[in-house]
């Protein structure tokens, strides 16, 4: 498939450079906080990815479209507030229709607010560009969060817990990792996330280059 000939060559740089060339985590190291927080379990990294996917969505929409109107010296007011609508949303959502995952991630869902890599791509993408455009990029580095989260929680709740979305996947005589639910063990596969796909998109490490 051709992303030039359906998005448009803009697009699909766009698209391409958000998944994989300027990958939100393993590129600009952002996200961190909650790729961390609450991915030890798989349902929460769904549940994050979506939430985070939905604001940046939302927020690309209003902003993009906004743009011109919004004068220089608000914009971030702009960006937090409109920001802040969409993780109420999620927010009531989860607690109304998934209560149980809501009360797991407590207050990790309210601080996708401060999520970096919303307020980066409003910054650097949304106000200078077109809703379509924004769209996409949206999309792209949503994509790529969910999938950076969902590999870190797999690896993380088979090795600690020995289930997958809750259903017991080892062996009777599996004995858990338990190092890998605990922050320290969140450091050390998001490091190795890190390592892989730098080495792998040819990212020099900071300070390089």
């Amino acid at each position: 498939m051709n992303l030039k000939n359906i998005f448009g060559k803009k697009g699909a740089k766009t698209i391409k450079n958000g998944i994989w060339r300027e990958h939100p985590i393993s590129s600009a190291t952002l996200g961190i906080c909650s790729a961390l927080a609450i991915s030890n379990k798989v349902e929460n990294a769904i549940a994050m990815s979506a939430g985070v996917i939905f604001v940046l969505v939302l927020t690309s929409v209003i902003i993009s479209s906004m743009r011109k109107l919004i004068p220089g010296r608000v914009r971030i007011i702009i960006y937090m507030i409109t920001i802040a609508a969409g993780v109420t949303i999620v927010d009531l959502v989860l607690m109304a229709y998934f209560p149980t995952i809501s009360e797991a991630m407590g207050p990790y869902v309210p601080l996708i607010i401060t999520n970096c890599i919303i307020m980066g791509r409003a910054e650097a993408f949304f106000i200078q560009n077109p809703p379509q455009h924004s769209i996409l990029d949206a999309l792209a580095n949503g994509l790529a969060y969910a999938y950076t989260l969902l590999v870190i929680a797999i690896f993380r709740e088979i090795f600690a817990f020995g289930t997958l979305l809750g259903v017991k996947v080892t062996p009777a005589n599996w004995v858990d990792w338990v190092v890998l639910a605990a922050p320290a063990g969140a450091f050390f596969v998001i490091g190795i996330f890190l390592w892989i796909t730098r080495t792998v998109a040819g990212i020099e490490p900071p300070g390089k280059g």
